[in-house]
């Protein structure tokens, strides 16, 4: 993306962790699902990068449809350890990237990322959700993924982009445009941190990665790993990492002197059980769903594209004709009148086709889902007739034009028609298809 930019891995970072943040070998626990727990993670040391990059791996779950409060990423002059905004410090100097959970203001907008730099001034606006002070934002929803939630955030000659994956599939490099902010001017050094803070409502987040890499200009001398860091550093950083593990694992001596009960069960964590079981194939079919969901979504791109085509040139050969025949004006032959027909009649074969391509697919998932599954299948097919049924709506809408067209020694005396279709014009025709298909996507996808 910055063609001959250096990328390179920042080694031997320091964090400090707050009260409320539990490490673990695979994990930090940034806040339990408790109500009114706060907890964040600081880098011990500033970052003396000009330019940037980090790459974040969380999870946030709980059991409720809503959480709270969310999640936040920093880059700041100074460490906010403990604070009001997403368990970190208000009046910071630098930037927030904040995935705000709930949804104070009532409209609706959350879960949702936003991006919102201070000068050291700024108070935050939780009642609006940061909107009145937001420099970007998207909405997108990263609770109870399947697959951990990855976000990239770039900050290169003033310019901060964030890119998201939404954590339904497994591929790593799924990202997604987010946010951008330019002209976006940052301290020269700052702390890294993550922090997270729940309220009446919790979740758990949980933090998996956190990656920083230094992007150098092209032309510019690149550093060299491992430069900036002296022996005596990293000798003492060892030391305090198997401080850490010595305390770790006497805490978990002690807590199974105190839980005998509890003794061997992690060897459980080996096998699958029945509940992980129908999770993982739960999992895997909504994965199944979504790329077929892409496949369909394609198609149906491909025959509203070719339905626009052929209307445009009927359209222009009957201007023609009547160009060219003053006194049979609007006379269409019976080959043409037989040529909509058969391409109308295809365009509801195609659709027949994703309609039972969809069939398949949710039967895959049949067993993975609940009993109530089975009206997820009824509606998908109730969709699909009602789009076929509007499609023999346009065919008897062209039958009539043909008819009105006619010679009037040819056609049947009727009351005039007004000069645009009553019942449904093609452009009609394919708002609603649209509409109905960002509709069912969206049901298939909240399912």
């Amino acid at each position: 993306a910055f063609g001959c930019t250096h990328k390179g891995v920042q080694s031997a970072v320091r964090f400090y962790l707050s009260i409320d943040a539990i490490p673990s070998a695979d994990q930090i626990r940034i806040t339990t699902s408790l109500k009114s727990q706060r907890g964040s993670v600081w880098t011990k040391t500033k970052s003396i990068f000009e330019y940037w990059e980090v790459e974040v791996t969380f999870r946030v779950t709980g059991r409720g449809r809503i959480g709270a409060d969310g999640l936040a990423i920093w880059f700041t002059e100074e460490q906010g350890l403990e604070g009001p905004v997403f368990g970190a410090a208000d009046k910071w100097n630098g930037v927030g990237i904040f995935f705000d959970s709930f949804d104070n203001d009532g409209k609706k907008n959350n879960p949702g990322v936003i991006v919102v730099g201070n000068n050291g001034k700024l108070l935050y606006d939780h009642q609006n959700d940061g909107s009145t002070q937001a420099l970007a934002s998207c909405q997108r929803d990263f609770r109870n993924k399947p697959y951990p939630v990855r976000v990239k955030i770039t900050y290169y000659q003033k310019t901060l982009t964030v890119l998201i994956n939404n954590g339904f599939t497994p591929d790593k490099e799924d990202y997604e445009f987010c946010a951008k902010v330019e002209d976006m001017v940052l301290p020269s050094q700052g702390y890294f941190g993550i922090s997270a803070a729940t309220g009446g409502l919790a979740d758990d987040h949980d933090v998996l990665s956190f990656l920083t890499f230094q992007l150098t200009e092209p032309g510019k001398e690149v550093p060299i790993p491992d430069a900036e860091i002296p022996q005596k550093d990293k000798e003492k950083y060892q030391e305090e990492f198997e401080h850490f593990q010595q305390e770790l694992d006497k805490k978990k001596e002690e807590f199974q002197k105190d839980h005998p009960d509890v003794q061997g069960q992690p060897a459980d964590d080996l096998f699958e059980t029945v509940s992980d079981r129908e999770l993982r194939q739960i999992f895997e079919g909504q994965n199944r769903i979504h790329l077929e969901i892409k496949q369909l979504n394609r198609q149906l791109d491909m025959i509203l594209d070719e339905q626009r085509r052929y209307v445009s040139a009927v359209t222009d050969e009957i201007a023609k004709r009547g160009a060219g025949f003053p006194g049979q004006q609007g006379q269409v032959s019976q080959q043409e009148i037989e040529t909509v027909v058969k391409t109308q009649e295809e365009v509801i074969r195609q659709v027949n086709e994703i309609r039972n391509s969809m069939a398949d697919t949710l039967r895959l998932i049949s067993g993975a889902q609940h009993p109530g599954s089975a009206a997820g299948v009824y509606e998908t097919t109730q969709h699909f007739n009602d789009i076929k049924e509007h499609l023999h709506v346009v065919k008897r809408d062209i039958e009539h034009l043909v008819q009105r067209n006619m010679p009037s020694s040819e056609k049947s005396k009727c009351p005039d028609l007004p000069p645009f279709p009553s019942c449904l014009s093609t452009v009609h025709f394919f708002i609603f298809v649209a509409v109905q298909t960002v509709l069912f996507i969206g049901y298939i996808m909240y399912r």
